[in-house]
């Protein structure tokens, strides 16, 4: 292997190196939240205990220079559809990009966990690099009025994405995630920020956000790993209740969610960023485990996020939709069932 091109393998890993021993922590207040089996006094914890350590992480790091299949350096996007500047019939979804999506509903413009940066890294010379442009630019966006935030891991909390959404409306959009990201949120300019614990909600309009269960973790930088609280969102809509699961591994949270909260009109699903499974199982979802969310969520349309434009593990950029598709043929399911957009594209639900 030319020396330049392992250099440059190398500089993913350590980035990720970087997040664990960068001296950034989340900000996230001293607050007295209530003790429960997910928090201790001191930090957050997954249902089924499951965790990652630092052997874990440089047994990750160092196996990668040997196993990530190779990416194109740069893949164009389609041109984008059209965007509308408010649904109040039916359901609107436009994916932009990793777990980025656009959901028009009820009148309301909703952005999940926005990144629009080149990389997602603590550090600007090194760490995952997109490989494909956001499907919209973001001065192209309508008036945003909510912002989901799943977790602070920077794939999903971006700072200087979030700094250029408020930066572009007079009024900051309601900003939603879990416990310890509000005073991070409020010095990005979201003074309305809301922080919620599982199972707690807050209503916006017509429709009604629910922060519940699912299985990951949390950090910005060595000083805070599990100091802030990961999540998913269910929303309650006119059209029907929706899902973003965010980043999560497989766990019974779902078929919880589908009996309490099911059947869902629309779920916003990961299928990416899964190998190898003995690092990534606890964390995120495989294409298989996806469509088994799909069935224990009772969803009616799945949309698939967070694959092909941010190279995290090892799987080959169009390896996700290919064993989705696989993965949806094993359960007897049309492949229409799982959208998989490309960045830009739109897709529609009509009025229930």
């Amino acid at each position: 292997m030319p020396a330049a091109h392992m250099l440059y393998k190398f500089l993913g890993p350590l980035a990720l190196l970087c997040q664990l021993l960068w001296p950034q922590t989340s900000q996230a207040d001293k607050e007295d939240w209530t003790l429960s089996t997910h928090y201790d006094g001191k930090r957050f914890y997954n249902s089924d205990g499951s965790d990652k350590h630092l052997g874990d992480v440089s047994r990750f790091i160092w196996t990668s220079l040997a196993n990530e299949k190779p990416w194109p350096k740069w893949r164009e996007n389609p041109p984008a559809d059209p965007i509308t500047e408010r649904v109040t019939s039916g359901l609107r979804v436009t994916y932009i990009n990793h777990a980025t999506v656009l959901i028009q509903v009820a009148g309301l413009n909703i952005l999940t966990d926005p990144v629009w940066s080149k990389r997602v890294s603590p550090v600007a010379f090194a760490g995952p690099k997109r490989v494909r442009a956001p499907g919209i630019p973001i001065e192209d966006l309508p008036e945003i009025d909510l912002i989901l935030i799943s977790h602070n891991h920077y794939d999903h909390l971006d700072t200087q994405s979030l700094k250029a959404i408020r930066a572009r409306q007079e009024k900051a959009p309601l900003i939603i995630s879990g416990l310890g990201n509000q005073k991070l949120l409020r010095k990005l300019g979201y003074e309305t920020a809301v922080e919620l614990d599982w199972n707690e909600s807050r209503t916006l309009g017509e429709t009604t956000v629910h922060f519940v269960e699912c299985q990951h973790r949390s950090g910005r930088g060595v000083f805070d790993q599990m100091k802030t609280l990961w999540g998913s969102f269910v929303l309650e809509t006119p059209e029907g209740n929706l899902y973003f699961a965010g980043d999560t591994g497989y766990s019974p949270h779902f078929r919880e969610q589908g009996e309490r909260w099911g059947p869902f009109a629309l779920t916003l699903l990961p299928i990416g960023a899964y190998e190898p499974r003995w690092f990534m199982k606890d964390v995120h979802l495989n294409p298989k485990e996806a469509v088994q969310a799909h069935l224990d969520l009772q969803s009616q349309q799945s949309l698939g996020i967070h694959f092909g434009v941010f190279q995290l593990t090892w799987e080959a950029i169009d390896e996700p939709a290919e064993d989705l598709a696989s993965a949806l043929i094993d359960e007897g399911l049309a492949g229409d069932t799982f959208w998989v957009l490309e960045p830009g594209q739109g897709a529609a639900l009509e009025k229930r």
